[in-house]
């Protein structure tokens, strides 16, 4: 199969990096990384998450957020909203554009929002239902696809079902998560090749974690799949809560760096990217996850 032309990126650091950070991360900080991210051509950020500031206190001011944005023609600007409490204030909100998220891993979801995958699911129903009356789509998340912390590997098979149910309810895209990213190119592409018999590739997105370094290797492995939609993180920010030891999602920099290299257009301006990440680095005062970017500043 050959390479895809152009590729999609899902800028998910304001929300899957941001929410793991330790300090208060003021409004005003927020409302900068999201104009950096649009500035350097980011066609799809995920800007907050309307969830309980008791379980993801870093996401407290959602709504703020959005209203301090400038939002640009053309761009989605996105929020995680995992119940219909979620989705009112989204909506609430202006926000056009919602996600929500099962985990392929049983004990994974027990773990994260205290129930089974199938009773998960079903918490997306009313979910779905206000999407469609009020026009707002809607993209699913499924975590664990390669690996989970506490049951160890998942299979391609286990995936395959949840992803087909989120595809069914009404779920315009299905990213893929390797939330612990234990995952190698090999299981990437057989991930790819079961799931895409239940949903189309077309609407398959891939979503690493580089905790054992393999993530651009199953970006890759992806794109040989005819995979052409990315989540990433500038300045690889973020992890997971809910899974010991895994370190941040795959670096937005990274990414582009390896998409020019193959020749696929992105429509992001690397060098603006690259300081975006390095602005928000600096507010959290903390290293920049991104290879690309530390390269660079050494330059």
């Amino acid at each position: 199969m050959s390479l895809p032309k152009h590729v999609r990126l899902v800028e998910v650091g304001p929300r899957d990096g941001l929410q793991n950070e330790a300090q208060p991360i003021s409004v005003a900080d927020k409302v900068r990384l999201v104009d950096d991210l649009t500035e350097a051509g980011l066609a799809y950020i995920e800007v907050g998450s309307f969830v309980s500031p008791k379980w993801v206190p870093q996401m407290a001011g959602s709504a703020d957020v959005f209203a301090g944005i400038h939002q640009r023609p053309g761009v989605t600007y996105a929020a995680l909203a995992p119940n219909l409490r979620g989705f009112e204030d989204a909506l609430a909100a202006g926000v056009k554009e919602v996600a929500v998220f099962a985990a392929a891993s049983e004990a994974f979801s027990q773990r994260n929002i205290n129930c089974s995958i199938s009773d998960s699911l079903k918490r997306f129903e009313p979910i779905m239902e206000a999407a469609r009356n009020h026009g707002v789509r809607v993209r699913g998340y499924v975590s664990c696809v390669l690996g989970c912390p506490y049951e160890g590997k998942v299979s391609a098979e286990q995936v395959a079902p949840v992803a087909r149910a989120l595809h069914d309810m009404g779920c315009y895209e299905v990213s893929l998560g390797d939330t612990i990213g234990t995952g190698t190119a090999g299981d990437t592409r057989r991930l790819f090749d079961v799931v895409s018999a239940q949903v189309p590739r077309e609407q398959l997105a891939g979503h690493f974690h580089d905790t054992y370094g393999q993530a651009l290797a199953n970006v890759y492995a992806s794109l040989l799949e005819g995979i052409s939609v990315f989540d990433s993180s500038v300045a690889g920010l973020g992890g997971c809560p809910y899974a010991k030891g895994a370190t941040g999602n795959i670096a937005s920099e990274d990414v582009v760096y390896l998409l020019q290299g193959l020749g696929i257009e992105t429509g992001i301006d690397l060098d603006r990217l690259i300081a975006a990440g390095r602005r928000i680095s600096s507010v959290l005062g903390r290293d920049n996850g991104s290879r690309v970017a530390r390269a660079r500043s050494a330059q």
